[in-house]
């Protein structure tokens, strides 16, 4: 029977590892999402990865060659408990795909589990470090939040990216 298993990569290696892998018979899941990269004054929406070096490898441990996975291009280690690899709880990785939209990438709104009045630290732009109360998300993916400044509060909406939790 077949069980997930997470392989932790290279930096910035999710991707050589999961083509290496997949060439040796391994089935792989990368999960991946729309960022925006700044560089140069410049925007630009890439497909980076969820969880940044980890990937999903699907494997049957009574005929899997596992330990191969640790010599693998691109791949550090499997994580294991002890000697045998740490199966990821099942459905984990069938909750993920089912939340792709049709171009592969998830939503991040979709993974946030967030109630009003949760809060949230800005991490970019002119309020960086300042901590907001969750109010809602709006329908393209932006987050509003509840700020407070100089004693009054302001509602700011904000990239989803542009959050993380406080």
């Amino acid at each position: 029977m077949k069980q997930w298993f997470v392989a932790r990569t290279h930096a910035h290696g999710e991707t050589k590892a999961a083509a290496h892998l997949r060439r040796q018979g391994f089935e792989v899941y990368l999960p991946r999402f729309a960022k925006t990269r700044r560089h140069a004054r410049r925007e630009e929406r890439i497909a980076a990865p969820l969880f940044p070096r980890y990937l999903f490898v699907a494997m049957d441990m009574d005929n899997a060659r596992w330990r191969a996975i640790n010599g693998t291009v691109g791949v550090e280690r499997l994580i294991t408990f002890g000697d045998r690899p740490a199966p990821v709880p099942e459905g984990t990785v069938a909750n993920l795909q089912s939340q792709e939209r049709p171009d592969g990438l998830l939503t991040l709104a979709s993974l946030l589990l967030l109630e009003r009045g949760a809060p949230l630290r800005l991490i970019n732009g002119a309020f960086a470090e300042q901590v907001g109360i969750y109010e809602r998300m709006t329908i393209d993916q932006r987050v509003v939040l509840l700020l407070n400044l100089l004693g009054r509060e302001v509602r700011l909406e904000v990239p989803i990216e542009a959050v993380d939790a406080a």
